[in-house]
């Protein structure tokens, strides 16, 4: 699918900016922050230091949960043969983005991004540069409506063929854990068998030190955009009903696949599962 006429994307912007609010912390602006990028405004990096001083975990959780991105994306090319990628919630293009990674080994990798921020629309036409061979696609669309996501998205993925559906750091926006479930439900009840559910999720397990989000969260609440909440393990566990774990399971993000090198161990939940 080819990128949309530069006419198209100068009136999407400009209708973008509209609902652009610079004076709330948002997000996704304020993740960038924390993990080092520029796409941010002061109120952003306000908020994102408060809560920094008051969970000094959160720099490692962004870093960690990134980490775990290309660590999934690689596998799940290199290893086990997925050409198709539904990033649902992406955030702020950075570096090694799914797409990159995915078409870097596997250059007809198909990748749609799935997010609802006007500043990442805006950035849309980063997304949309991957490899000629493959194609990079963007939908403008919000996690709470998946049956908008999987009718767009069928533009540009066969849903006939596996696809790895990608919730990372995303379901805790949605408050509502059985709204969360039936989320994740609905969108893998439309991919077929072999296709894989990727999840990153915040806790408050305090085997994971997670104690020190509450506070965090409550404060992003009242000073921040959209509205946040962890889980415990087993809330979380509880999304990969019926699909079946890949090793080494539910873990923290950081200790997925571990390197020498990985992250500390961070209060952030992370798992790859296939469908039967």
């Amino acid at each position: 699918m080819a990128a949309a006429p530069a006419r198209t994307w100068r009136r999407q912007i400009v209708t973008d900016k509209a609902r652009l609010n610079t004076g709330v912390a948002h997000n996704a602006r304020v993740w960038n922050h924390w993990i080092g990028g520029k796409d941010n405004y002061e109120v952003d990096r306000r908020v994102g230091d408060h809560v920094a001083a008051m969970f000094p975990l959160i720099r490692d959780i962004a870093r960690a949960d990134r980490w775990f991105l290309g660590r999934a994306v690689r596998f799940l090319t290199e290893e086990r043969g997925v050409r198709q990628f539904l990033d649902i919630g992406t955030g702020l293009p950075t570096g090694d983005n799914t797409h990159e990674i995915a078409q870097r080994i596997a250059p007809k990798s198909r990748i749609v991004y799935v997010d609802n921020d006007p500043i990442v629309l805006a950035h849309a036409r980063t997304l949309l540069t991957g490899a000629s061979e493959g194609v990079t696609d963007y939908i403008d669309a919000d996690v709470h409506d998946p049956d908008a996501i999987l009718e767009r998205a069928a533009g540009t993925l066969d849903f006939d063929q596996p696809v790895a559906v990608m919730f990372l750091g995303i379901l805790n926006f949605v408050l509502d854990t059985d709204k969360a479930r039936e989320i994740v439900r609905r969108v893998m009840a439309a991919v077929p068998s072999g296709s894989f559910l990727v999840l990153t999720h915040p806790t408050f397990d305090a085997d994971l030190g997670g104690e020190g989000q509450i506070p965090a969260m409550e404060f992003w609440n009242e000073n921040a955009t959209p509205p946040i909440t962890a889980r415990n393990g087993a809330d979380i566990a509880a999304f990969f009903e019926g699909l079946e774990l890949l090793d080494p399971g539910l873990v923290s993000c950081s200790r997925w696949r571990a390197e020498p090198d990985s992250p500390v161990v961070v209060p952030q939940f992370g798992a790859v599962a296939v469908k039967p």
